[in-house]
């Protein structure tokens, strides 16, 4: 079914995790940490190739102030792997499967019965086409070469709601006090699936997948400077490393530059390009198939 492809699944690590993966006819690269002088990160991320173009990229980030919150987000990335996996083999469509693995995602959270939620983004990668799914306010988006935003997933919260009604501009969404808040999360039997249309990809344009340690520190613009163009592995360092730098101003002596934001939290990043380029996809690991039942970090996953 993967064609011979990485599966990789990434829970709650304690150290920067990086990798970058051979996936539906191109590449994706990951990059995953705790917060800044944090000792475990509670988000968790999944790379699941499904054929020869088709993939599902995704990302949960355990919500904090309930215990639990990374045990979460592993349960739901696990949950939601292992179901698409069997639902394709059961001659499902990738985006049925998916719906059912949310579901059964979120089951497992609430089996926990302890309160613990996390969010969930995924990206449905299939015949050069991109589908998002989310729940809470972790995020895909799409930019093209020239930093165009061509796609960008709606936030489940008083704060992300008013941004799309128009009632707040992105500057002012972005230095919200009630930013935190998220009304909608796997682990809850109210939880509703947001399901977007399919966009075609362009041949340079940039799929990515992030908890909202990302867009909680960095403008839109920002984002689109850095991962536009250049080695896709190497530009989404670069963004990892803005956005700690961006999230470390103001503690201790070093002040928060003036009208930045500043937002300690994990950060778990995914981008995906259909044409990495040569330079790219001659520094991917050679095909090596891991199991899904295997929550620990991938043998080719650098780490520090």
């Amino acid at each position: 079914m993967s064609d011979g492809a990485e599966a990789f699944i990434l829970a709650t690590g304690e150290a920067t995790s990086r990798g970058l993966v051979r996936v539906a006819g191109g590449a994706a690269a990951a990059w995953a940490a705790p917060r800044p002088g944090g000792t475990r990160s509670e988000d968790a991320l999944l790379v699941l190739p499904v054929g020869k173009d088709s993939a599902v990229l995704a990302i949960a980030d355990g919500m904090g102030g309930i215990p639990g919150g990374g045990t979460a987000a592993a349960r739901a990335i696990a949950a939601l792997g292992a179901a698409v996996e069997e639902g394709l083999a059961a001659g499902m469509t990738l985006q049925s499967s998916i719906l059912d693995g949310i579901g059964k995602a979120n089951d497992s959270v609430l089996s926990m019965a302890t309160g613990a939620a996390t969010t969930l983004a995924v990206a449905e990668l299939a015949g050069g086409q991109v589908r998002a799914y989310n729940i809470g306010d972790s995020e895909v988006m799409v930019f093209g070469q020239r930093g165009r935003l061509k796609l960008r997933t709606i936030s489940h919260s008083p704060v992300g709601f008013a941004l799309q009604a128009g009632l707040v501009d992105h500057e002012e969404a972005l230095h919200h006090e009630d930013r935190h808040l998220v009304s909608n999360f796997v682990g809850s039997r109210d939880m509703r699936i947001e399901v977007g249309s399919t966009l075609r990809l362009g041949a340079m344009d940039t799929v990515i997948v992030c908890s909202d340690g990302l867009v909680d520190n960095l403008r839109l613009a920002e984002i689109a400077a850095i991962m536009r163009c250049g080695p896709l592995d190497r530009r989404l360092e670069t963004l990892a490393h803005s956005v700690l730098a961006r999230m470390q101003s103001g503690q201790g002596a070093d002040p928060v530059p003036e009208g930045h934001p500043s937002k300690p939290d994990d950060l778990s990043l995914i981008a995906y390009r259909r044409h990495p380029g040569r330079a790219v996809m001659r520094r991917l690991p050679p095909p090596r198939q891991m199991p899904l039942g295997d929550t620990g970090e991938p043998a080719e996953w650098g780490h520090d």
